[in-house]
C-alpha cells in the first residue's frame, strides 16, 4: 500500500500542484511574518545592548516606558552632576549626554530632509565611545556653534555633501549649521535621522540653555559589575534620578518597541491565519475532487484486498507528503516574503538589511505544523469517503457519491449556524456596551461564515440560475451548457466559490467600515470645529514656540488659541486609584474655536488658575461635580491639587470634543512642565478679513517650519479620509494573497473538472463543437462560479460590516456609508478573476485529442 501509494502520489502530481501552492502560500506567510518581526525585534536588541552605556543617569519620569512625551518638554539634569559621578569609586569615565527627539532638519529650499513615515528626527552630542551608535567616516567632528555631523544614511539618500548649508528646527528655535561629516551606523539603522552637534552647542541649541543635559553616560572600571556601580552611583545622585545598568536600558527601550511590534506581529499573523483558512478550503476541494474521481482505483484496491483503514491511510499520506514539500517550500518563499515586508516598511522609514533576517526555532516549528495541519485537516473528511468506498464500485464510473440526503442534513445544520451567526450580529448590533459588542460581533462574524459555507450548495442552483439566467441568450447553447456544469456539482460549486467569498467578504466589511469612519469623522469636523484654521504637524507632534510667534504676526488673523498636551495621573482628592490620561492645555477663547458641551460650571472657570474641567464619565464615574477636587501628577512627580471648574458632557458622537481628557489652562499646565510646546493652534480670522488671503498669508509666514501645516476644515476632513485610505490600503493589499489563494482554487477547480469531463468533452467536440466554442463554455463556467462567490462574498460583507458601523456607533461614528464603487468594482474584478483563472484549463480542454478523450477512462 505504501508504494501504491507513492506511485500514486507521483503520478498525479500535476493534479496537486495547485494545491501545492495554496500550502505554500499559506505557509510563506506565517514563516515570513514570523521571521519579520524577529528580525526587527533582534535588530533593535542589538542596538539598545550595543550603545547603552554601562549606567545611565536620567531624570526621575513616573511615565511608563510606552507613553510618548507629548509635551515636547525635555527633562534635564545639571551638568554639573558629571563631575559628581566621575569621582564615585569604580567609574572609568563619566560624559554628559543631550539627545532630543522630534527635531526638524531642511535644506536651503525649506524641505523637511530628515526622517518619514515616524521614525525620529534626533539631535545629539558629539561624544565618541567605543559604544556610539555611529562612527564618524568622512570629514570632520563638530568643533563649534554652526557645525553638524549627519548620519550617512540621510546623506546618501538627499544627496548631501560636505559643507553644504542646512537649518535644525528645535524647540528653543531654528538655528543654521554646516555639514562637516558623515557618520555611518555602527549596527542597522532603524530609520532614525541624527544630527551630531559639539557638546556646548548641543546644550544651548537644543536644550535652550548651557549647564544642562539630558544623561549623564557612565563607563565602569575594569572588574566592577554594572549592577555595583549602579549602587554606587545610586547613593551619590539620590532618589530624584533613575539609574540604569545596560541590560535595564535596553529592555525599556525594547518594551517602548513591544505595543507596536505586538500590534504588527497579530495583525499580519492574522491574515496569515485567513490565508491558511482559505487553503483549507482549497484543499479540501481538490482533495475531495480526486478521491471521486479515484473512486475506481480505489475501489480495484478495496478488491484486491486492501481494508478500509489502508485506503484511508493512503490518502492521508498523499496529504502528509504533500505538507511536508509544501511547508519547506513555504519556509523558502518565507524569506522572499520577509525580505518584501522589510523593503515595504524601509519606504516607511525604518531600515533592515535583507541579510540580517532572522531565523529563530519557533518559525520552522510553526510552518511545518501549520503546513502539515492544514493538508491533515483538509485531507480527512475525503479520507474517510476514500475508506467507505466499496470494492463494488471498481464496477460503476467514477463520479461524486449521491447529494441527496447528505445535502439536505449539512443544509439542514448550515442553516442554524447560519441563524446563530445573525443573531449573534443582530446582538452586536443592539447591545450598548462595546466590549460584549464586540464579543459578539467576532462570534456572529465566525459563525455566519461557517453557517454560509455549509449552506453553500443549497445556494448554489437558484443563484447561479439568476446569475447565468443571461447565457443562453447571448451564447446560445454554450452559455446554456456552461451555466449547467457549474449547476452539475453544488458541492463543488460552492467549495470553490467559498475561498474567493471569504476573502470578498473581507474586502466589503472593511470598505463599508473604512467608509463610515470618514463620513463620521466629516461630520464631526463640522459639528464640532469652530476655527478657520487648524495649524498643526501631520504627526501632532509639538511644535517650537516660533510657529506661535508667526502665526500671531500674520495680518488677518484674529483669535489664536494655543493647545498643548502631557502625560499626568489623576486620582479625586477624596481617594482613589491613579489612572493615567492626557491633560490637556489651552490659553483663552476655547469655546470659540471648539464646540463644547457643559453639564456645569464654565470654561473660564474650569482653565482660570488652580482649576481644571473635566468629562462626564470620569466624573459620573467617581462621583465628582464643580467644586470638588482632582490630585494631578505630572510626569517628572510634582503634585497638584485642582478645583473642578467645569464638567464637559462626554458624548460618543462628539469626537471631536476633549473627551475625558482634563483641561486646564497653558499657565498651570507650564507651571509644572516647564517648556511645554503647542501642539496644535485654532485660529479665527479676524472680522471683515478674507479667508483665503489669510491662509495663503499663514502659509507662507510658515514656510521655514515645513512640518506645521496650515488647514482648513476642508483640508482636516482630506487628511483624515487619508490615513483611513493608506490603512484600508495596507489591508486590502494583505488581503490579496488570500484572494490569490482563492483564484487558485479556481483554476484548480477547473482543471480538475476538465480531466473528470474528458470523454464528455471529446463527444462534444465529435458532435461538432468547436474549440473557440469550449474555450468560451470553460470560461463562462468560471465566470459565472466567480460571481457566485462575489455575491455571497458581498452579502456577507456587507452585513458584518453594518454591524461593526454599529459597533462603531458606541464609540462616537454615527455615520453609515456604503461604498457602491467599491462593490460594483469588487463584481468586475470577480468577473476579471474568472475569465483569468479559466484561460489555462480552457486551453487545455480544447487541445484534447477528440478520439483518445471519447476512449477516455
Amino acid at each position: 500500500m505504501l508504494k501504491a501509494t507513492l506511485r500514486g502520489f507521483l503520478a498525479h502530481k500535476g493534479r496537486l500542484v495547485l494545491s501545492l501552492l495554496a500550502v505554500v502560500l499559506s505557509v510563506a506567510f506565517v514563516a515570513g511574518t514570523l521571521m519579520f518581526t524577529d528580525t526587527i525585534s533582534g535588530t533593535f536588541d542589538r542596538l539598545f545592548r550595543n550603545t547603552s552605556p554601562d549606567v545611565s543617569v536620567t531624570v526621575h519620569t513616573d511615565l511608563d516606558n510606552t507613553q510618548p512625551n507629548s509635551s515636547g518638554a525635555v527633562p534635564t539634569l545639571p551638568d554639573s552632576l558629571v563631575a559628581k559621578v566621575a569621582a564615585v569609586p569604580g567609574v572609568a569615565a563619566a560624559r554628559p549626554g543631550v539627545g532630543v527627539s522630534g527635531i526638524t532638519l531642511v535644506d536651503a529650499g525649506n524641505h523637511d530632509i530628515g526622517s518619514v513615515g515616524g521614525a525620529p528626527t534626533i539631535g545629539v552630542n558629539w561624544v565618541p565611545t567605543s559604544k556610539s551608535v555611529v562612527t564618524l567616516t568622512s570629514g570632520d567632528a563638530p568643533a563649534g556653534d554652526g557645525q553638524a555631523v549627519i548620519d550617512a544614511d540621510t546623506a546618501k539618500k538627499h544627496h548631501l555633501v560636505i559643507g553644504q548649508q542646512l537649518r535644525v528646527i528645535a524647540a528653543p528655535g531654528s538655528f543654521p549649521v554646516r555639514i562637516t561629516g558623515f557618520a555611518t551606523f555602527n549596527t542597522t539603522n532603524p530609520g532614525a535621522t541624527l544630527v551630531f552637534l559639539d557638546t556646548a552647542t548641543a546644550e544651548q541649541r537644543l536644550l535652550g540653555q548651557a549647564g544642562q543635559v539630558t544623561s549623564v553616560d557612565v563607563t565602569a572600571a575594569p572588574g566592577v559589575s554594572d549592577e555595583v556601580l549602579q549602587q554606587r552611583v545610586t547613593a551619590v545622585v539620590g532618589s530624584g534620578y533613575d539609574v540604569k545598568t545596560a541590560a535595564q536600558a535596553a529592555k525599556d527601550s525594547a518594551q517602548q518597541l513591544g505595543g507596536f511590534l505586538s500590534v504588527i506581529k497579530d495583525a499580519l499573523l492574522g491574515f496569515a491565519g485567513i490565508a491558511v483558512l482559505v487553503g483549507i478550503s482549497l484543499i479540501l476541494n481538490t482533495f475531495s475532487m480526486l478521491v471521486a474521481q479515484r473512486t475506481r482505483e480505489l475501489g480495484l484496491m478495496r478488491a484486491l484486498g486492501a481494508s478500509r483503514r489502508q485506503v484511508n491511510r493512503s490518502v492521508l499520506v498523499e496529504a502528509l507528503l504533500l505538507g511536508i514539500i509544501g511547508s519547506t517550500l513555504g519556509l523558502l518563499v518565507g524569506i522572499g516574503l520577509a525580505q518584501l515586508l522589510i523593503k515595504l516598511i524601509g519606504g516607511a522609514g525604518m531600515q533592515l538589511k535583507g541579510s540580517e533576517i532572522a531565523f529563530r526555532w519557533p518559525t520552522p516549528v510553526a510552518s511545518y505544523a501549520v503546513g502539515i495541519i492544514v493538508t491533515a485537516v483538509s485531507a480527512y473528511l475525503p479520507a474517510r469517503r476514500a475508506g467507505s468506498v466499496s470494492p463494488m464500485a471498481a464496477l460503476r464510473e467514477a463520479d461524486t457519491p449521491g447529494q441527496g440526503a447528505p445535502l439536505r442534513r449539512r443544509a439542514w445544520l448550515g442553516g442554524s449556524v447560519l441563524a446563530l451567526g445573525a443573531a449573534a450580529l443582530v446582538a452586536a448590533s443592539a447591545l450598548h456596551a462595546a466590549g460584549t459588542a464586540a464579543g459578539y460581533l467576532g462570534l456572529g462574524i465566525l459563525l455566519s461564515l461557517i453557517g454560509l459555507i455549509m449552506t453553500g450548495p443549497l445556494l448554489a442552483r437558484p443563484v447561479i440560475r439568476v446569475l447565468g439566467g443571461w447565457f443562453p441568450a447571448v451564447f446560445g447553447s454554450v452559455g446554456a451548457m456552461s451555466q449547467r456544469n457549474a449547476l452539475r456539482n453544488p458541492r463543488r460549486t460552492s467549495a470553490t466559490a467559498s475561498a474567493l467569498m471569504i476573502g470578498l467578504a473581507l474586502v466589503a466589511a472593511l470598505s463599508v467600515v473604512g467608509a463610515s469612519m470618514a463620513a463620521s469623522f466629516d461630520a464631526q469636523v463640522d459639528k464640532t470645529i469652530g476655527a478657520d484654521f487648524i495649524v498643526q504637524t501631520g504627526q501632532g507632534l509639538p511644535f517650537p514656540a516660533e510657529v506661535g510667534t508667526a502665526v500671531q504676526g500674520v495680518q488677518g488673523v484674529g483669535l489664536v488659541v494655543h493647545a498643548q498636551a502631557t502625560q499626568a495621573r489623576v486620582a479625586p482628592s477624596t481617594g482613589g486609584t491613579e489612572s493615567r490620561t492626557t491633560l490637556l492645555g489651552t490659553t483663552a477663547g476655547l469655546e470659540q474655536v471648539v464646540h463644547l458641551e457643559l453639564r456645569s460650571g464654565s470654561i473660564a472657570a474650569g482653565t482660570a488658575p488652580g482649576a481644571v474641567m473635566i468629562g462626564s464619565t470620569y466624573a459620573d464615574a467617581h462621583k465628582l461635580g464643580v467644586g470638588d477636587k482632582l490630585n494631578v501628577r505630572f510626569p517628572e512627580g510634582q503634585q497638584v491639587t485642582l478645583t473642578i471648574g467645569a464638567v464637559d458632557v462626554v458624548d460618543p458622537a462628539n469626537l471631536g470634543g476633549v473627551g475625558n481628557n482634563p483641561v486646564v489652562s497653558t499657565d498651570t499646565l507650564r507651571r509644572y512642565v516647564p517648556g511645554a510646546l503647542d501642539s496644535t493652534l485654532f485660529v479665527d480670522v479676524a472680522k471683515g478679513a478674507d479667508k483665503s488671503a489669510v491662509k495663503t498669508a499663514l502659509t507662507t509666514a510658515l514656510a521655514d517650519n515645513p512640518q506645521v501645516k496650515v488647514r482648513d476644515q476642508a483640508d482636516y476632513k482630506k487628511l483624515i479620509r487619508q490615513s483611513i485610505d493608506i490603512l484600508l490600503n495596507l489591508v486590502y493589499g494583505l488581503l490579496a494573497l488570500a484572494i490569490i489563494i482563492a483564484v487558485l482554487g479556481v483554476v484548480n477547480t477547473l482543471a480538475l473538472s476538465v480531466v473528470e469531463r474528458t470523454r464528455e468533452i471529446g463527444l462534444m467536440r465529435a458532435i461538432g463543437m468547436s474549440r473557440r466554442q469550449l474555450r468560451r463554455m470553460v470560461r463562462l463556467e468560471s465566470v459565472v462560479i466567480a460571481l457566485f462567490g462575489a455575491v455571497l462574498g458581498l452579502a456577507l460583507g456587507l452585513v458584518w460590516g453594518l454591524a461593526a458601523q454599529r459597533l462603531l456607533a458606541l464609540k462616537g461614528m454615527q455615520a453609515l456609508s456604503i461604498p457602491w464603487t467599491t462593490v460594483i468594482a469588487v463584481m468586475v474584478g470577480a468577473a476579471l478573476v474568472g475569465l483569468l483563472a479559466a484561460l489555462a484549463p480552457a486551453a487545455r480542454a480544447s487541445r484534447m485529442n477528440v478520439l483518445g478523450a471519447i476512449a477516455h477512462e
